[in-house]
This record gives structure tokens, sequence and C-alpha cells, in this order.
């Protein structure tokens, strides 16, 4: 039984990291129209900048400050927001498939720095020693990830809560309106350019927190947990959710992790040792098929965009 609620709780934690990504994500896509198919590169910016932030200092390699873990996960969001911030500066006048091609080759770049920077990232050996905040305090591994866990379920609502406001304010109306008609907002006086960098930047520092609470969780990095899987896996998770939609977002992330882990659970069951280095390649299938299955049966998705009401429209 104690196993069992251990893997439940781990199982969370990451299902948690994932939603958060996928809030990121519906803020630059659902409610913004911004097609970011960089979406690894910002989580693995706000990494590995918590990590060279809060790790101890080691002699082959630098970064290792030794800061407070609150310290890292403020510093991965201003570093995945300062990455967003020049990229977006550079990329956001390309419309749909251009930009989905540059996020995409800016996230392989990222990727190949942490992959090549031995000295900084520790190469493909990863980075290590990342600290786990409180685990001395509390001593049991189950017992801490039961609190690891609490702490991601109040940072999520958080995050949640103040994306909500934020969409529905009438800043979110503006984001609403330039992904609808981006000359009709602009011939309100509204710039498009503007109102779009900011939700870009917005949406990668989330994916940097939602980064760093995944490092300081496993309390070890490499570059191969950032590739384009990563990406993929988000999409699908807003796609089947509702995008436009927070708590699709969020019940997107939970969904379609269970079925990721569920599924790798079965293959390893069934598949012939010989054979198990394919059933990842089986999980992107099936995660595939799903998705198809949602946009065939399901074109609004589990819980699709919801119409926002103003408040002056509602008096």
């Amino acid at each position: 039984m104690l196993d069992v609620a251990a893997y439940l709780t781990f199982f969370l934690v990451v299902a948690l990291f994932y939603a958060l990504v996928c809030l990121g994500l519906n803020l630059q896509w659902g409610f913004t129209g911004l097609f970011n198919a960089g979406v690894a590169g910002f989580v693995a910016v706000g990494a590995y900048g918590s990590g060279l932030l809060t790790a101890p200092p080691a002699g082959d390699r630098a970064g290792g400050l030794g800061l407070p873990v609150a310290v890292g996960w403020g510093g991965a969001m201003l570093l995945a927001g300062l990455a967003a911030l020049i990229v977006g500066a550079v990329t956001l006048r390309l419309r749909r498939d251009y930009l989905a091609i540059a996020t995409f080759g800016i996230a392989v770049t990222i990727q190949l720095v942490a992959l090549n920077a031995e000295r900084l990232t520790g190469g493909p050996f990863g980075l290590a020693h990342i600290p786990r905040p409180g685990f001395e305090l509390v001593g049991s591994p189950r017992l801490y990830n039961a609190c690891y866990l609490a702490v991601v379920l109040a940072v999520v609502a958080l995050v949640y809560a103040a994306l909500e406001r934020l969409v529905r304010s009438p800043w979110g109306r503006v984001l609403r309106g330039i992904r609808e008609d981006e000359t009709a907002a602009q011939a309100l006086g509204k710039s498009a350019t503007v109102f779009r960098l900011q939700a870009f930047v917005l949406g990668a520092m989330v994916m940097g927190l939602a980064g760093a609470i995944y490092a300081h969780f496993i309390g070890y990095i490499a570059p191969e947990d950032f590739v384009s899987t990563l990406t993929f896996q988000v999409w699908t998770m807003l796609i089947v959710g509702g995008s436009g939609n927070n708590r699709g977002a969020v019940g997107g992330g939970l969904a379609v992790w269970g079925l990721w882990s569920a599924s790798g659970a079965l293959l390893t069951a069934v598949l012939p040792r010989g054979m198990q280095a394919r059933g990842a390649a089986l999980q992107v299938v099936l995660i595939g098929v799903a998705l198809a299955a949602v946009l065939l049966f399901r074109p609004r998705q589990l819980l699709g965009e919801e119409a926002v009401v103003s408040r002056h429209a509602r008096t």
C-alpha cells in the first residue's frame, strides 16, 4: 500500500509539472495564437537556471552558487522570461508556420548548448546535486514527496488563479482580439506586437518555473530531459484538454500524463525484454492515436474555450 501511495505521489508531482507547462503554453497559444514549438527550450532554461543558482559549488564546472531554492525558482522565471524576450523580439513578427519553425530551432539550439557546454551544464553527464528543499528536515523520502506535492499543488493553484484574473481582464480580452483579428485590434489602438510579446514572455516564465520545480524534485537533469518529445507531449495535453481554457490545460496535463504512464507500464509488462527499447516509440504512436480520436469525436476538446463576458456587459 505504501508503494502505491509513493508512486501516486510521484505521478501527481510530474503531472502537475506538465499542467504548469500547459498553462504557460495556453497563454501563448490558447489566448494569443502564438505557435510556440520550442516549449522544451524554455523549460530547460528554467531547470538549468535554478539548478546552477542553487547547487553547491563544484570545482569542475561554473555555477553552483548555493543560493536558496526560492531564489532559484525566481531566477528560473527571470531567465526564461529574458530568453523569451530576446527570442520574441526577433521572431514574433513571423506567423504560424514560420514562428513554429523558428521556436523549434531555438529549442534545439538550447538543448545542444546544454549537451556541449560541459563547464556550465555538465554536458551529457547532466547536472547533479540539485538541492531538494527541506529534505534533510523531513528525512523520509515518502513523506518528503508528499510535502513537495503539497507545495507544487499550491504553486499550480496560485499560477492558475493569477492567469485566470489576467485572461478575464481587459488585457486578456485584447489578447483574444489579437488572436481573432489582429488588424481590427490594431485599428482600435492596440499594439499587437507589444501584447503578443507580453504573453510570450509571461508564458515562458511559467514554463521556466515548471522546469525549476521538476529539477528540484528529481535532483538531477540532463539534456535528454528536454528533447522535442516534451514539446509534443505538452501540445497534445493542451489540445486534448482544451486550448483557451485554463481548466482544460490542467485537465489535459493530468489526463495525457496518466495515459502516457499507463501505456508505459502496459508496454513494459507485455513486450519482451529485447523489445523494451521500442516501447517509447509505441507510446508516441498511442498518444498520437488518442489525439486524433479527440479531434475526430470531440472537436471542442475535453473542456472547450468558454465565452468571457465582461463585468460591464453583465450589468
